[in-house]
């Protein structure tokens, strides 16, 4: 994989914030996605590539009638919405506040990106298959090239991961590990 070029690719990472990653995650625990995303996030800004955090504003996402509704407490703690120091966002790298699961709808993520020239987004976070997915669907609708960091995405369950990772994500992009990210990298 070396047509990645760091100046027209953005790293996307979702949700990495403390009420997100305080829950059990599955097959890549929290402490493994968030290692990865900063091993990414580092190696890309220093070539040169954008690096944007995506967060999502709990108790104020949407919600819906629907038949299997998702339990949310009744309040979050103070720094459930902030990304965790550990997962490496810097200065000058870009957040994105989301009121919806994907990144794209109601947010200035297309924007940030279509003005620095971007083409390629290297995709991860939380929840593989809600989050992510929502991202990645809308990214592949807006043209965007993307490459899926597996193993700096984790969900629910091992199974509801495999299934994006094996069936979803292959039709939409191409599936690397961070290993293989860092090795893309230009010389």
């Amino acid at each position: 994989m070396t047509d990645l070029q760091p100046r027209s690719t953005a790293v996307v990472l979702i949700d990495l914030q403390h009420g997100i990653l305080a829950r059990e995650l599955a097959p890549h625990p929290s402490a493994h996605v968030v290692s990865n995303a900063a091993r990414l996030t580092a190696a890309w800004r220093a070539a040169g590539a954008t690096i944007v955090y995506v967060r999502v504003a709990l108790g104020e996402i949407h919600t819906h009638a629907v038949d299997r509704p998702r339990a949310r407490p009744d309040s979050f703690p103070p720094n459930a919405c902030d990304i965790l120091p550990e997962a490496g966002m810097c200065e000058g790298d870009f957040l994105v506040t989301k009121r919806q699961w994907g990144a794209f709808h109601a947010t200035e993520l297309d924007q940030i990106l279509r003005r620095r020239g971007i083409r390629t987004i290297i995709l991860g976070g939380v929840a593989t298959n809600i989050g992510v997915e929502t991202t990645a669907r809308a990214a592949h609708d807006l043209g965007y090239d993307i490459v899926f960091a597996e193993d700096a995405t984790s969900t629910l369950t091992a199974d509801m991961h495999r299934f994006a990772f094996e069936q979803m994500f292959p039709t939409m992009g191409r599936v690397r590990s961070t290993d293989q990210l860092l090795a893309a990298l230009p010389a």
